[in-house]
Protein backbone atom coordinates (compact mmCIF):
# COMPACT_ATOMS: atom_id res chain seq x y z
CA UNK A 1 0.00 0.00 0.00
CA UNK A 2 1.38 3.47 -0.64
CA UNK A 3 1.64 5.95 1.49
CA UNK A 4 -0.93 8.80 1.37
CA UNK A 5 -0.72 12.59 -0.17
CA UNK A 6 -0.45 13.86 2.99
CA UNK A 7 2.33 11.09 4.33
CA UNK A 8 3.77 12.08 1.29
CA UNK A 9 4.19 15.23 1.73
CA UNK A 10 4.79 15.20 5.73
CA UNK A 11 8.16 12.81 4.33
CA UNK A 12 9.07 15.21 1.75
CA UNK A 13 8.92 18.14 4.45
CA UNK A 14 10.51 16.09 7.29
CA UNK A 15 13.67 15.24 4.70
CA UNK A 16 14.07 18.82 3.83
CA UNK A 17 13.80 20.09 7.19
CA UNK A 18 15.91 17.57 8.54
CA UNK A 19 18.54 18.53 6.12
CA UNK A 20 18.89 22.28 6.43
CA UNK A 21 18.78 21.44 10.38
CA UNK A 22 22.08 19.02 9.55
CA UNK A 23 23.27 21.83 7.50
CA UNK A 24 22.77 24.92 9.78
CA UNK A 25 22.19 23.95 12.97
CA UNK A 26 23.49 21.12 14.13
CA UNK A 27 26.96 21.76 15.67
CA UNK A 28 28.76 17.96 15.39
CA UNK A 29 32.27 18.28 13.54
CA UNK A 30 31.57 14.68 12.37
CA UNK A 31 28.41 15.59 10.74
CA UNK A 32 29.84 18.59 8.89
CA UNK A 33 33.49 17.00 7.72
CA UNK A 34 31.37 13.52 6.20
CA UNK A 35 29.56 14.81 3.38
CA UNK A 36 25.94 13.33 4.64
CA UNK A 37 22.74 13.32 2.73
CA UNK A 38 19.03 12.55 3.78
CA UNK A 39 17.66 10.45 0.85
CA UNK A 40 14.47 9.76 2.11
CA UNK A 41 12.43 9.51 5.15
CA UNK A 42 9.51 7.39 5.74
CA UNK A 43 6.96 7.90 8.43
CA UNK A 44 4.62 5.50 9.67
CA UNK A 45 0.83 5.90 9.32
CA UNK A 46 0.30 7.45 12.99
CA UNK A 47 3.20 9.78 12.57
CA UNK A 48 4.38 8.96 15.77
CA UNK A 49 7.93 7.23 13.74
CA UNK A 50 9.69 8.24 10.96
CA UNK A 51 12.87 6.42 9.48
CA UNK A 52 15.09 8.92 8.46
CA UNK A 53 17.71 7.26 5.21
CA UNK A 54 21.09 8.87 5.11
CA UNK A 55 24.31 8.19 3.19
CA UNK A 56 27.60 8.86 3.61
CA UNK A 57 31.04 8.86 1.44
CA UNK A 58 33.30 6.14 3.69
CA UNK A 59 34.14 3.08 5.30
CA UNK A 60 32.35 0.64 7.65
CA UNK A 61 34.12 3.50 10.36
CA UNK A 62 32.71 6.04 8.65
CA UNK A 63 29.31 5.00 8.38
CA UNK A 64 29.02 3.92 12.18
CA UNK A 65 30.09 6.83 13.42
CA UNK A 66 27.83 9.09 11.23
CA UNK A 67 24.59 6.62 12.27
CA UNK A 68 25.94 7.30 16.17
CA UNK A 69 26.31 11.24 16.20
CA UNK A 70 22.79 11.46 14.05
CA UNK A 71 21.42 8.98 16.76
CA UNK A 72 22.76 11.49 19.30
CA UNK A 73 21.70 14.84 17.28
CA UNK A 74 17.97 13.24 17.14
CA UNK A 75 16.71 14.94 20.42
CA UNK A 76 18.04 18.40 19.12
CA UNK A 77 16.31 17.22 15.58
CA UNK A 78 12.98 16.86 17.16
CA UNK A 79 12.68 19.47 19.27
CA UNK A 80 13.26 22.14 16.19
CA UNK A 81 11.04 20.07 13.93
CA UNK A 82 8.37 20.80 16.45
CA UNK A 83 9.02 24.55 16.48
CA UNK A 84 9.62 24.65 12.78
CA UNK A 85 6.49 21.64 11.88
CA UNK A 86 2.66 22.40 12.44
CA UNK A 87 2.22 19.11 13.61
CA UNK A 88 0.33 17.06 16.02
CA UNK A 89 2.92 14.41 16.58
CA UNK A 90 6.62 15.03 16.02
CA UNK A 91 7.74 11.61 14.98
CA UNK A 92 10.73 9.38 16.75
CA UNK A 93 13.37 9.94 14.09
CA UNK A 94 15.68 6.19 13.54
CA UNK A 95 18.45 6.93 11.46
CA UNK A 96 19.24 4.09 8.72
CA UNK A 97 22.01 3.61 6.13
CA UNK A 98 20.86 3.98 2.71
CA UNK A 99 23.18 2.07 0.38
CA UNK A 100 21.93 3.37 -2.69
CA UNK A 101 24.55 6.17 -3.88
CA UNK A 102 27.16 4.09 -2.70
CA UNK A 103 25.75 1.22 -5.16
CA UNK A 104 25.78 3.82 -7.79
CA UNK A 105 29.08 5.43 -7.35
CA UNK A 106 30.59 1.32 -7.50
CA UNK A 107 28.95 0.83 -10.25
CA UNK A 108 29.91 3.86 -12.33
CA UNK A 109 33.87 3.17 -11.26
CA UNK A 110 33.28 -0.60 -12.52
CA UNK A 111 32.05 1.04 -15.62
CA UNK A 112 35.06 3.10 -16.13
CA UNK A 113 37.48 0.91 -15.19
CA UNK A 114 35.90 -1.66 -17.82
CA UNK A 115 35.89 1.23 -20.60
CA UNK A 116 40.00 1.91 -19.54
CA UNK A 117 40.73 -2.09 -20.21
CA UNK A 118 38.63 -2.23 -22.89
CA UNK A 119 40.40 1.23 -24.86
CA UNK A 120 43.89 -0.04 -23.53
CA UNK A 121 43.18 -3.66 -25.44
CA UNK A 122 42.03 -1.69 -28.76
CA UNK A 123 44.98 0.40 -28.67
Amino acid sequence: MSPSRRIERINHLLRQEIADLLTREVKDATLHDNMISITDVETSPDLRNAKVYFSVYGDEATIDAARTHLKRASGFLHHNLKERLDLRHTPHLEFVFDPSLERGDRIMRLMRTIEEEREHRDS
